[in-house]
């Protein structure tokens, strides 16, 4: 399927973006290659390929959820510039 430099333009149009005219040949083909490419893989037999979301057969990829220590409060703490009532103090940016 041959894309036309006309089809080039429109789509730069609706896309928002600037091609200079020397350009549009050279978007032309490589996009006429691309949908080629796809109309060929199109024609393959996918009949007896199942469905795949990953290509490894990974059952459960998540760690279990332990509790684990954490920094105290006032360590955290020492690295705010402005601290109030136990905890960090952020000037106001919305009126």
């Amino acid at each position: 399927m041959s894309i036309s430099i006309e089809e080039i333009k429109h789509i730069a149009d609706l896309s928002r973006i600037n091609i200079l005219d020397s350009e549009l040949g050279n978007y032309a083909e490589t996009l006429s290659n691309i949908v080629d490419m796809a109309n060929e893989i199109n024609k393959l037999n996918t009949d007896d390929i199942k469905p795949t979301t990953h290509i490894l057969e990974n059952i459960n990829v998540f760690r279990k959820d332990e509790v684990k220590p954490s920094y105290s409060r006032e360590k955290i703490l020492e690295n705010a510039p402005t601290k109030e009532s136990g905890c960090i103090s952020l000037p106001k940016v919305v009126e």
